[in-house]
């Protein structure tokens, strides 16, 4: 069995490197969604593009982007610390901040749907979770260390 270092740097498999990670959304209001995300959230516009009939997107840049895989025990697990064990989205959008508690409370403010309140994790980060425009479940945390 190799270790998780050993897979890296061993080159077996090695597919040409991912340079973005963009997650596409699809938002029936978008200019709710834009009031949301880049107004009070605070994610800038990067680009924007429109097209015939109507077609618009806008890329708002999220900062360094990560995908966390979590088998069902650990999903679990996340849910009854950050939720009370309600059940999160199969796709759940976590966005890390400079302070959770206030954030989410303009969010709320904003339209947004509170699920659970800001708490302490055992990872050492402070996490609430809401439902925000496009029916995007989110996850904000604050990391306490570093």
């Amino acid at each position: 069995m190799t270790t998780e270092r050993e897979h890296e740097n061993s080159g077996a498999g090695r597919a040409p490197g991912v340079r973005q990670l963009r997650l596409v959304v699809e938002a029936e209001d978008l200019e709710q969604a834009l009031a949301f995300y880049r107004d009070v959230l605070g994610m800038p516009e990067q680009e924007a593009y429109e097209g015939d009939e109507g077609a618009r997107v806008v890329i708002l840049d999220a900062g360094r982007a990560t995908l966390e895989l979590s088998n069902p025990a650990q999903v679990r697990f996340i849910d009854r610390v950050e939720a009370e064990g309600q059940r999160s989205d199969r796709l759940r959008v976590a966005l890390e901040v400079d302070d959770s508690a206030a954030t989410t409370a303009d969010l709320v403010e904003a339209g947004a749907e509170l699920i659970a309140e800001p708490r302490e994790t055992p990872w050492r980060s402070v996490n609430s979770r809401l439902r925000g425009p496009a029916g995007l479940q989110l996850t904000l945390f604050q990391e306490l260390d570093g």
